[in-house]
């Protein structure tokens, strides 16, 4: 993540639009369930704006920087911050019964590993748990997706940035 991305992802004005625009947007009608994974907080502030949706969330982020001190300020609440690698999740299959990234998928460096990351996301799912993402880089985008076990699911296939709407799992 660069500097600009780092200092935007941790504003106020990103807050007050996460908050105010982009959550509801991609969460309206969406049920988030019990056990929720969050994949790629950067920050936490999305992590602030879930963790009272849910009884439990996890938190998946790469980056030591943003994993300490959001395990941290996390302490205490019903949030988890593991610090790993998305497309290698130190997860049980089926452990999650929904399961969130928002903005962080264009910060995936190649197609290889964003296909480890959709893949890893569909293996801790449970049967018939969700998928929500949001990918922001020039053009929007969002995607909620049911997971194995629905008609018509298959496993990820796309290209970098063609993602759109649609079944992956």
């Amino acid at each position: 993540m660069n500097r600009l991305d780092q200092w935007v992802c941790r504003s106020g004005g990103w807050q007050k639009f996460l908050e105010g625009q982009l959550l509801p947007w991609v969460l309206k009608d969406v049920e988030l369930r019990r056990d929720l994974l969050e994949i790629g907080p950067g920050p936490g502030l999305t992590t602030d704006l879930l963790r009272s949706r849910v009884e439990r969330l996890t938190t998946i982020e790469i980056d030591p920087g943003f994993a300490e001190p959001l395990k941290q300020r996390m302490d205490g609440t019903n949030v988890t911050v593991v610090q790993g690698d998305a497309a290698k999740m130190p997860f049980e299959s089926g452990s999650f019964s929904a399961l969130v990234c928002f903005t962080m998928l264009h910060h995936v460096p190649s197609p290889a590993l964003q296909d480890c990351l959709l893949q890893e996301a569909c293996r801790v799912l449970k049967p018939g748990g969700i998928f929500v993402g949001h990918r922001q880089h020039l053009e929007c985008s969002s995607l909620a997706l049911p997971s194995r076990g629905h008609p018509g699911s298959r496993k990820p296939t796309h290209a970098p940035g063609t993602v759109g709407s649609r079944r992956l799992c």
